[in-house]
């Protein structure tokens, strides 16, 4: 189970990578094998403004639909656009190109709230 540690998580299995005042975001490696294959990821929230922890979007594996929360409030600035015809890019790399969102932070004291890789690790433990 990889956990890089240059990011930060959530309790709900999202990771983020802070650049600024910007956030990437997108689900772990052990979320997206709990899930299994994934086959659709909708985010319907791109260019709303969101408070930390609301539902920005769903991920739709073969069993089951689980729905993303915004790990730091601000507003949704972009969407993976690879993800509509290759949603599976979230299995194959959820680090890298299978990244979900990107936020404009509108509160950067909420960083501090955010698990580190050892923080992560004690959750799924």
């Amino acid at each position: 189970m990889k956990i890089p540690q240059d990011l930060k998580y959530t309790q709900d299995h999202e990771w983020v990578r802070i650049e600024g005042d910007e956030a990437t975001v997108g689900i772990t490696d052990f979320a997206q094998s709990e899930l299994g294959d994934i086959v659709y990821v909708e985010v319907e929230t791109e260019g709303e403004t969101l408070a930390r922890e609301a539902v920005f979007g769903t991920v739709e594996a073969v069993k089951t639909v689980s729905d993303l929360f915004v790990p730091l409030s601000g507003e949704i600035v972009a969407f993976n656009d690879q993800l509509e015809d290759t949603p599976e890019l979230v299995n194959d790399d959820p680090y890298g190109e299978g990244w979900i969102v990107k936020i404009k932070l509108s509160d950067l004291s909420e960083i501090a709230a955010l698990l580190s890789d050892e923080g992560y690790q004690a959750v799924i433990s």
